[in-house]
């Protein structure tokens, strides 16, 4: 029988090979080396401090910044809090005017700020200018017009012989004025992501559809909605998700001694209040986890049925 006779490797093909491994070695590298400052913040600003809460709501916290053990004592309160019921109840309350109301709006300003006019980038930049206004200066102008006495708004509504309200001293009017205030603050963020939505859009659909003698509108609702859904969807979670952690406003426009306090206030509002007003951090804490829950689980329902409705290309 003949032997057979081994080939080694070249060692060139051996070379060439530690050269591949070592390049795949030095990408991997440089490629954490370039996203470890955003996962050092993200576990510094948010893991870290999410870890921390869940701990400190099993506490109890009493003078000079002490705490100790409490086991379930902060949940078992949590059931019977009306407190924090009427605080959800607002807070639900905000979300379905704020979110729709939003979204609906900013898609209808993206879709005519998406048309070839005149002074399109004066527009766009009017519409977002709110966006990088501070939220104080927001809520003293807001305050000035929702002013009961002599505020613009009322003097507009006097011109057609309609009644005055106090916007933000009436409960019937105090969780609508803020809403109006937050959806017109949000206008500019979610105008400029349904923008470039609108603008991933081919043109060849509406090419197809004008040749088939589609209007406007027959186009907006059988094209531009269908392909902007993806669009629509990340909007609505990071709207849903941002309406739930309201504070800034009802802090500024309504304040702690307000009347209308009790009608106004948000569960992140009752959260800030136990913790810093009443050095209860151990309740606040439970407080915050208790609304984390709700937010993740309202998250997950979304993505769960975002495959019925949402349509990818």
């Amino acid at each position: 029988m003949e032997s057979q006779s081994v080939v080694s490797p070249s060692p060139h093909i051996h070379t060439a090979t530690r050269k591949r491994n070592n390049l795949a070695r030095s990408q991997w590298l440089w490629g954490y080396l370039m996203i470890a400052p955003f996962f050092l913040g993200l576990l510094g600003f948010y893991i870290w401090p999410i870890i921390q809460t869940f701990y400190f709501s099993f506490t109890k916290w009493e003078a000079f910044n002490t705490y100790s053990w409490a086991g379930l004592d902060n949940y078992k309160r949590l059931v019977q809090d009306v407190s924090l019921l009427h605080a959800l109840r607002n807070t639900v309350t905000y979300v379905v005017m704020f979110v729709p109301m939003s979204i609906i709006i900013s898609i209808i300003v993206a879709t005519l700020l998406n048309q070839k006019i005149r002074g399109l980038a004066i527009y766009r930049t009017l519409f977002f200018l709110p966006v990088v206004t501070m939220p104080a200066a927001v809520a003293m102008v807001w305050k000035w017009l929702y002013n009961g006495d002599y505020g613009l708004i009322n003097y507009v509504l006097s011109l057609f012989s309609i009644k005055a309200q106090n916007w933000l001293t009436d409960p019937k009017w105090a969780l609508f004025a803020i809403v109006v205030v937050a959806v017109w603050s949000s206008i500019g963020n979610n105008m400029i992501i349904f923008l470039s939505g609108l603008q991933g859009i081919s043109s060849s659909y509406y090419e197809a559809a004008s040749i088939d003698g589609a209007g406007p509108f027959r186009k907006f609702y059988v094209i531009t909605l269908p392909l902007l859904t993806p669009t629509i969807f990340f909007v609505t979670v990071i709207s849903l998700i941002g309406a739930f952690q309201v504070f800034d406003l009802i802090y500024m426009m309504i304040g702690s001694r307000s009347l209308m306090v009790e009608n106004t206030q948000s569960v992140v509002y009752l959260f800030y209040k136990y913790a810093f007003e009443n050095n209860d951090k151990g309740y606040a804490s439970a407080v915050g986890i208790f609304l984390l829950v709700i937010i993740m689980l309202i998250t997950a329902v979304q993505m769960k049925l975002q495959k019925k409705w949402v349509h990818y290309e």
